[in-house]
């Protein structure tokens, strides 16, 4: 808590309330000396001889203030003489003015030197805050009660003295650095390079930044500085995400690749570092805050906005409720003055912040308003652009020259690099990229070729990234062979996220689809995934099922089975029976899905019980079923003895759509009911009411699935 405070205070030039520190209230007069001496003494041994980057003379002279403290109590520790009460508030004063110096010399201790840089003046405001602070409580302080000798109070005066003269000391040395080091963000803003030899001055001689690995720890002090940024702060978001791709560019321009350094990050690369950047995604399942989940739809949130009501909802799932003809609030049930929706800028951006430092991927619609779109690590700005591009061109050369290992870090950059916004994306595959990804997925390499494919992943974000993977001759290959041998398990999770993402668009999905072993290894990796990869091999196999002609392709790659398994699998459900439902629509695919035993139950089991997109999905395919698949089929179907009670609670309780197909089925039960082709208790409820909708097949194959258009492509 205390640690905490003083950073709030040194970012604001501030200083921490006295809430944040705890004096001693319970301790003896003689135990609250001995504390006070052995806070001294540890400052003093721990800091004398301690030579920090920056703010030497700031923190010696605060030491040696601290010094003049270790000998007034050393002596009043000594002595027998009680103290008076005054004196005793004042050391109780002292305590917190002792605590803080020691945070604020950690702190300046262990700190980035780059961030020490910046946060030049801020630093010596807190120190000077501290001066001043020693300098009341020496006003205050009752020399005159205590007995002391003559050399001791003659320094505490001295003390004294110089403590009202000192003023804010600015480090001429430092604050010319840190000018310096604007001066390189300058000159890419510009759209200059800086001089290789000045930034190794800079860095190396000046700074004190001798190597690739001390260079690699700055780059995640600075990160983590932007993760945790508060508005009011300097230098701000958008400058620090400057400062992150200057120092990230001279990482690699200074630091080279040498041997040592790629051979530790291939080999510690799936231990958690400090810094956020490099968390991955998925290792561990973390509780969304409510406030980020949609009243609707119960997930997070991509694109929240505000309706006349006040209420938060995500875009997606309030337009498709004000589409469906409601005219309420879905959380209070007021009715709306208007359909206007107002995004909700503020929450968006906590969201993108807190997904960051959770490592949750988060990548916003790219036809969301222009002016909401915040990246991963801030805003962007034309200094941090040109840098990332700078640094595109040095990866991208060892991508293609490198040796083995220096491909793999090479590659693990650019996926890092890749991971946010569309400018990146863009410039890292107009800079040639793709190809050497692509050659990088045969490697045998493990963490090259994770972070190649998980590379081409983010890449394919973007949609004029898509037709260059899908015409770079054999990459489409390439990333179905790590989808089906891959050596890790995110690496092929990581391909099927690609085959969805490059499957947005309707010309690729018979090409993905025809591939050799696409559908089998998705339909593998459905049956026997971790709940990632479930998640990830559904949603291709559900927007490949959406092509006619691919529909023939998925029954014989055994597609059907894994769907109808994955029926009770939570989180992949929906997707599994809306690509049903797709599938189903035709005869030979209704005969399929009528062999599986289990496809029926599964279906009305998600009528039963699922979120409401889920159960449209149920019963559209149980209709498709009835309709397309033969008698048998449509007898498996109506025969149920649960289909009446279900069909009777969409009825009265089921979204607009899902209420459309439930008459339908239903009418196909009273006919069998009325021919007497079937002999079973009938529905109990009039639906003349639905005379009118869904007599016959809408023309449009995909029009009455309910499409997951939530559903976002993963950045890793």
């Amino acid at each position: 808590m205390a640690t905490a405070a003083i950073f709030s205070s040194l970012r604001r030039r501030r200083s921490p309330s006295l809430e944040a520190f705890l004096a001693p209230v319970d301790l003896s007069d003689l135990a609250l000396v001995r504390t006070l001496a052995g806070v001294a003494v540890e400052l003093i041994s721990s800091f004398s001889d301690k030579t920090l980057p920056f703010q030497r003379r700031n923190s010696r002279a605060l030491i040696r203030k601290i010094e003049v403290f270790a000998v007034l109590l050393e002596y009043l520790r000594d002595s027998d003489s009680e103290l008076p009460a005054t004196a005793i508030l004042c050391l109780k004063e002292l305590y917190l003015v002792l605590y803080r110096s020691k945070i604020l010399l950690d702190y300046c201790s262990q700190s980035s030197r780059l961030w020490l840089l910046l946060q030049n003046h801020s630093i010596c405001g807190h120190f000077h805050d501290l001066n001043q602070e020693i300098s009341t409580l020496l006003d205050v302080f009752p020399l005159g009660e205590l007995n002391l000798s003559e050399d001791l109070r003659e320094q505490v005066e001295l003390l004294q003295r110089q403590s009202r003269r000192t003023k804010l000391f600015v480090d001429k040395h430092d604050e010319l650095l840190r000018l310096r080091f604007y001066s390189f963000l300058d000159e890419f803003e510009k759209g200059k390079i800086p001089d290789p030899v000045e930034l190794q001055s800079f860095l190396v001689e000046m700074i004190g930044i001798r190597d690739a690995k001390t260079c690699r720890t700055e780059i995640e002090f600075l990160e983590e500085k932007i993760y945790s940024h508060e508005g009011d702060v300097e230098p701000t978001s958008s400058v620090l995400n400057g400062f992150v791709a200057l120092s990230r560019y001279c990482r690699f321009l200074l630091f080279g690749f040498d041997e040592d350094e790629v051979e530790i990050g291939v080999r510690n690369y799936k231990k958690p570092r400090k810094g956020l950047i490099s968390q991955e995604i998925g290792e561990t399942f973390i509780k969304i805050p409510k406030d980020f989940c949609c009243p609707i739809s119960l997930d997070l949130m991509q694109d929240p906005v505000i309706i006349s009501t006040g209420q938060t909802y995500d875009r997606s799932s309030i337009s498709r409720w004000m589409d469906e003809g409601h005219c309420t609030c879905p959380k209070t049930g007021q009715l709306l003055s208007h359909t206007r929706l107002v995004p909700n800028r503020a929450l968006r951006n906590l969201i993108t912040q807190w997904c960051t430092a959770h490592g949750i991927p988060f990548d916003p619609p790219e036809n969301a308003d222009s002016a909401l779109e915040t990246v991963a690590l801030g805003s962007s700005t034309k200094a941090a652009t040109e840098a990332n591009k700078a640094t595109a061109s040095l990866l991208i050369q060892q991508l293609s020259m490198g040796s083995q290992c220096a491909k793999a870090v090479a590659a693990r950059e650019i996926r890092l690099l890749a991971k946010t916004g569309k400018e990146n994306r863009a410039f890292i595959a107009e800079a040639g990229a793709i190809p050497h990804l692509c050659n990088l997925l045969s490697s045998t390499n493990a963490v090259a070729q994770e972070n190649s494919v998980t590379a081409m992943l983010n890449l394919s974000i973007y949609d004029k990234n898509k037709s260059r993977i899908m015409e770079e001759k054999g990459c489409l290959g390439s990333i179905v062979e790590v989808l089906r041998f891959g050596h890790t398990t995110e690496a092929r999770e990581n391909a099927a996220a690609t085959l969805f993402s490059l499957s947005a668009v309707h010309d690729y999905k018979k090409r993905i689809a025809v591939e050799e072993g696409a559908i089998e290894a998705l339909a593998g990796l459905l049956r026997e995934g971790t709940l990632r990869g479930k998640k990830d091999a559904v949603t291709a196999l559900f927007n490949l099922s959406t092509h006619t002609e691919n529909c023939k392709r998925m029954i014989e790659s055994g597609a059907i089975a894994a769907l109808v398994g994955a029926l009770g699998v939570e989180g992949v459900a929906e997707e599994s029976a809306g690509a049903l439902a797709l599938i189903v629509r035709q005869p030979f695919g209704a005969e399929a899905v009528g062999k599986e035993e289990m496809a029926v139950a599964g279906l009305l089991g998600m009528m039963r019980c699922s979120t409401p997109r889920g159960k449209e999905n149920a019963v559209a395919a149980l209709l498709e079923l009835c309709r397309s698949g033969g008698p048998a089929a449509a007898e498996r179907v109506l025969k149920a003895p649960a289909l009446a009670g279900l069909l009777q609670s969409l009825l009265f309780t089921g979204t607009k759509r899902a209420r459309r197909k439930a008459a339908s089925l239903a009418r196909v039960f009273q006919k069998c009911e009325n021919t007497g082709s079937l002999h079973y208790g009938g529905l109990g409820i009039g639906y003349a009411f639905a005379g009118n909708s869904d007599s016959s097949r809408d023309s449009s194959f995909a029009t009455d699935v309910s499409m997951p258009m939530s559903i976002s492509v993963p950045v890793l």
